[in-house]
Order: structure tokens, then C-alpha cells, then sequence
């Protein structure tokens, strides 16, 4: 089960994948079709979020960052 670190409230917009960079705030990309490469990444959000070892950090359905235990080692 997922829990919320930082709600932010990011709207989406079609055609752009969003994701947590290295920062820990929220970035988008355009996403690639057909094998043509779009641009480079941009931020949208600061969010500031400090990333913990064994979570997958993410961008729920509500725009709030939000993380779960990886499933590591069966």
C-alpha cells in the first residue's frame, strides 16, 4: 500500500511522463513515439521530498507525491 509524503496537487497533461528526479521534486518529460525523441525534462513542482532506500517514489492520481515498499527478494 502506498503512502503520501508531499501533496503538491500537479495537474497532468497528455503526452508527458511525469516522475520524481534526483532533487526529489516533480519533473515531466514528453514522452518519445515512434522512436522520435521529443525534448529534455523540465521541473513543474517542488516538492523537496528526501528519498529513502527500498521506496518507489511517485506521482499518484490526486498529483501528490507519494511512495511504496519495493518488492525486493522473493
Amino acid at each position: 500500500m502506498a503512502e503520501k509524503v508531499a501533496k503538491v496537487g500537479v495537474k497532468r497533461q497528455p503526452g508527458f511522463l511525469y516522475f520524481i528526479d534526483k532533487e526529489g521534486d516533480v519533473s515531466r518529460a514528453p514522452m518519445a513515439r515512434g522512436g522520435v525523441k521529443r525534448g529534455k525534462a523540465e521541473k513543474v513542482a517542488k516538492a523537496g521530498v528526501r528519498k529513502e532506500k527500498g521506496y518507489l517514489y511517485f506521482l499518484d492520481k490526486q498529483g501528490d507525491v507519494s511512495r511504496a515498499k519495493m518488492a525486493r527478494g522473493r
